[in-house]
């Protein structure tokens, strides 16, 4: 299914980074490098592919980003998105998420190794991390996990009202979309706003939903549940 033009909105303009900004970037990316070797981290090992097709964009989810607050990559990985945005915003404080802990403890030994203060790495599955930190989030990022109802029954317990979702997605966005329409409420949120923006030779977009109300107490589900059982079926 195509995405319906006049549903997209032009992504708001990348801030500029500081040479120390692009500096850091670089040394993250020759850490994920080095890392990759010993942990499959992400895909294409080489620092500049690294580079191109990761960090940079990383990068297009800062002008969603809150003004102050905390912020939660959720699947993080290597750190993509989270690590990039803790460089990019040392006023933030993040939480990079992950639930398989061969990935966080390398993933930890990075962000030690870039002396990121704003930055924390916690291994547990989404599900139980939510029940922990209940709606304490001002933002919930993610990147490649899932399609977007089940990326929204994973973010929405962890963000409080008021706050914001945040989702890196390819091309079959609007399939994922189409279904859901009018029923965000069910998760506590309102309908969500797509963002386009080029990365190299492709469109990419960005969802982002607003935390309109309280997420119902049975969200989220026991852990496999959201993908075996979807909740707008």
């Amino acid at each position: 299914m195509e995405v319906n033009p006049m549903e997209i909105q032009p992504l708001p303009p990348l801030p500029e980074p500081s040479a120390k900004t692009v500096t850091q970037l670089r040394r993250y990316a020759s850490l994920l490098a080095v890392a990759n070797e010993r942990v499959r981290l992400t895909g294409p090992y080489d620092e500049e592919t690294l580079w191109t097709d990761h960090i940079e964009d990383c990068l297009h989810v800062l002008p969603l980003l809150p003004p102050s607050g905390t912020v939660v990559d959720v699947g993080t990985g290597g750190g993509l998105p989270g690590a990039v945005l803790a460089v990019c915003r040392p006023d933030l404080k993040f939480t990079l998420l992950d639930s398989l802990s061969r990935k966080t403890k390398v993933l930890a030994e990075i962000i030690a190794a870039l002396k990121l203060p704003n930055a924390e790495v916690i291994c547990m599955r989404s599900e139980d991390f939510a029940a922990a930190r209940r709606e304490r989030y001002d933002a919930a990022v993610v990147r490649a996990v899932s399609e977007a109802g089940v990326i929204a029954e994973y973010l929405a317990p962890l963000v409080r009202e008021g706050g914001a979702l945040i989702a890196m997605k390819g091309s079959s966005v609007g399939e994922e979309l189409a279904p859901l329409e009018g029923l965000w409420h069910t998760l506590g949120l309102a309908e969500p706003n797509l963002y386009e923006y080029d990365l190299k030779d492709h469109k990419s977009y960005m969802l982002l939903w607003k935390k309109s109300a309280p997420c119902p107490a049975v969200y989220p589900r026991k852990p496999g549940r959201a993908e075996k059982k979807l909740w707008w079926r």
